[in-house]
């Protein structure tokens, strides 16, 4: 028994709140809407390739999501090409990020938030 990879990770939102993500992350993040299976609930699949990688699932009817809640979850990460061109891309979109290198593995990293303050964070491979 074994973990083989990362599979998806789900933000629970009313659909308000998911217009919003997925303008985010499909315009910002550049992550692409696809192909979701007939599930009882409303939400979207945003894939990166060929792999749906985050989920956005509507809160239950009745049920309010909780904000605001103290949480361990701190960012999630994607790889990413052209450091340059994606620096210009989020400062274009009025997106506000710090950014680092990390010079024992050769990332240079940007973190940022999206409009709900869960964290985003790109690594680019510098060698």
């Amino acid at each position: 028994m074994a973990v083989t990879g990362f599979n998806h990770y789900n933000l629970r939102a009313t659909r308000e709140q998911m217009a919003v993500l997925l303008d985010f992350y499909t315009k910002v993040v550049g992550l692409t809407l696809g192909e979701r299976p007939g599930l009882s609930s409303f939400g979207y699949w945003l894939y990166a390739g060929a792999n749906d990688v985050l989920h956005l699932s509507e809160v239950k009817e009745g049920v309010q999501p909780a904000l605001n809640v103290q949480t361990t979850f701190d960012h999630v990460a994607f790889t990413c090409t052209d450091y340059a061109a994606m620096e210009q891309h989020l400062q274009a979109h009025g997106v506000q990020f710090g950014s680092r290198v990390v010079k024992a593995t050769n990332v240079r990293q940007i973190f940022f938030k999206d409009p709900f303050g869960n964290g985003v964070e790109f690594n680019f491979d510098e060698s």
